[in-house]
């Protein structure tokens, strides 16, 4: 009999998203307005940039991510461009420096001080002009230094060197209408595109060929977009010719059908994927929307498996991304958002419960670091190498642990030996008590030698009672004497350390009261032994 899986195994399984506090969030930020469906901010383990709204030009916001709270109005801006600015993008291989591209038809590579702006930055470092419309999409190489791609609305890709500011590639001809999205392999050997005209392509920018073409990836005339995967498949977003958002997982070898097709509702805000090549975890944020779904991407089939859903009351206007060298691992932080409102910025962290405190290896394998694979001459002679990756572990802090206190108690107490039942043929006599404290002083022991007194013999005894009566009497006195060499051993013992003798003394004593318990015992027993005779004896 065979059981049907009702609930598919996944550490994601039950990751959940969580809003910071208020004091945690940047507050007050006039957040752009300009009809583009772009993110609108772009975060890195040091800063985060908004587009804002400016007068006379185009103007976006460089935080330091430790500057929470209230943003005053006059707080400096990065103000070059002429025009509203469309799209920006951390640099991977340098944490300080960040594209933008504008309506003015210009690219502008900034670099941003340590610390964060002190006053308006308005002087680039690099100026990239080569598009004839607007800029609408910024994309850095994520392998080779200082190379990036501009996409405008003249439906033109170019290539740009940014360390000698010259044009590497331009690549036209390859896209009939708008460019809705361009997202790099993950070894940066191509891109693929999203174009108006509902194809995906493959391309092959130092060639400057199309490797790959989808037709109609998505019926819907509304905005689609389109992402590489680690493994070389292509996420793709859009809507279906009745308008409804769908997901789709297409295999580049295979672009007839698509692997996956998932509809998720009928809004009409297009749908924003971020994709996390270490999880294989897709996360699809719609604009205008107060959701944040998340998928997992596998090898089995239905391939797109739906996680879970974050909801929130307030629909976003954009959002930003934290790479995953800035998250917090020792509470099992595996993405965090940041989420655009109206007039103020909210981080939200996706978090895997663990109940352990120690470095979660599965969560987090070796990512993208820092640091480029290769120049950007290596590149355009044709080498080709995945991100070098680093390991998260050194950014693991450990929970403070509470210090372990023994309380030390003392399991033994002084007691008294206690004293032997005196017997009723005939009292022995009762040895000196024993110390009831180390404090107090010691009496002398009894004289050496002494005994307890025999028991009288009666007259009228026979032999046999006579005998009973002399063993009887023999073990009293032995038992006596035991008990008086148990006191008087130890002490003794301890009085032999100081005076000398006295200790080897104790333990004759102690000696001759087990002799005598010998006696007694073996008198009772003879005695018993005879029976009449020995009861006629005593009477």
């Amino acid at each position: 009999m065979s059981f049907r899986k009702v609930v598919r195994q996944s550490k994601f399984r039950h990751v959940f998203g969580q809003p910071v506090k208020t004091e945690q969030c940047y507050d007050d930020i006039r957040v752009s307005r300009v009809t583009w469906d772009s993110t609108f901010c772009a975060v890195n383990p040091s800063f985060v940039a908004i587009i804002v709204e400016a007068s006379g030009g185009g103007a976006f916001l460089v935080l330091p991510l430790h500057k929470t709270g209230r943003i005053d109005k006059s707080y400096p801006t990065v103000c070059g461009h002429t025009g509203p600015v469309l799209d920006i993008e951390w640099c991977p291989h340098n944490d300080h420096v960040i594209a933008s591209g504008s309506e003015d038809c210009t690219v502008m590579v900034w670099q941003i001080p340590e610390g964060g702006l002190s006053q308006p930055l308005t002087e680039p470092v690099v100026v990239l002009e080569g598009h004839s419309k607007r800029v609408g999409i910024i994309s850095w190489h994520p392998t080779a230094r200082n190379v990036l791609l501009s996409a405008g609305c003249d439906n033109v890709v170019l290539i740009w060197n940014v360390g000698t500011a010259e044009e590497l590639y331009r690549l036209e001809g390859l896209h009939p209408d708008l460019i809705y999205s361009v997202s790099w392999s993950r070894d940066g050997s191509r891109f693929c595109t999203a174009c108006k005209d509902k194809s995906v392509r493959v391309i092959d920018p130092r060639r400057g060929t199309v490797v790959a073409e989808k037709e109609r990836a998505h019926e819907g005339a509304r905005p689609m977009r389109a992402i590489f995967l680690a493994d070389g498949k292509i996420f793709t977003t859009g809507f279906s010719r009745m308008s409804e958002r769908q997901l789709a997982l297409w295999d580049t070898e295979n672009l007839e059908e698509p692997m996956g097709l998932q509809e998720l509702d009928s809004s009409n805000g297009a749908l924003l994927p971020f994709y996390d090549p270490d999880t294989n975890v897709v996360y699809v944020c719609g604009k205008g929307d107060s959701s944040i779904r998340y998928f997992e991407i596998t090898e089995e089939p239905p391939y797109i498996h739906f996680l879970n859903t974050f909801t929130s009351k307030e629909p976003q206007r954009g959002m930003g991304w934290m790479p995953k060298r800035g998250l917090d691992v020792s509470k099992c932080e595996i993405a965090r958002f940041y989420k655009l409102h109206e007039r103020r910025c909210e981080p939200i962290i996706m978090t895997v419960p663990r109940k352990s405190d120690l470095f979660q290896d599965d969560l987090y394998p070796d990512t993208a670091g820092p640091d480029p694979a290769m120049e950007a001459e290596e590149w355009v002679a044709g080498q080709t190498a995945g991100p070098v990756l680093v390991s998260l572990r050194q950014a693991y802090v450990p929970s403070k642990q509470r210090d372990l206190k023994v309380s030390r108690r003392s399991l033994l107490h002084d007691a008294r030996p206690a004293a032997a039942a005196p017997s009723p043929a005939a009292p022995a006599a009762t040895p000196p008590a024993a110390p009831a404290a180390a404090s107090a002083r010691l009496s002398a022991p009894p004289a050496l030698g002494t005994s307890a007194p025999a028991p009288p013999v009666s007259e009228g005894a026979g032999p046999l009672g006579r005998g009973r009566g002399l063993c009887g009497g023999a073990g009293l006195w032995g038992k006596g004497a035991w008990s008086l060499g148990k006191w008087a051993g130890p002490l003794g013992k301890g009085m032999g350390r100081e005076r000398g003798g006295g200790g080897g003394s104790g333990k004759g004593v102690g000696h001759l009261g087990v002799v005598g318990v010998a006696l007694w015992v073996v008198g009772v027993v003879w005695v018993s032994g005879r029976g009449l005779a020995g009861d006629a004896g005593c009477a």
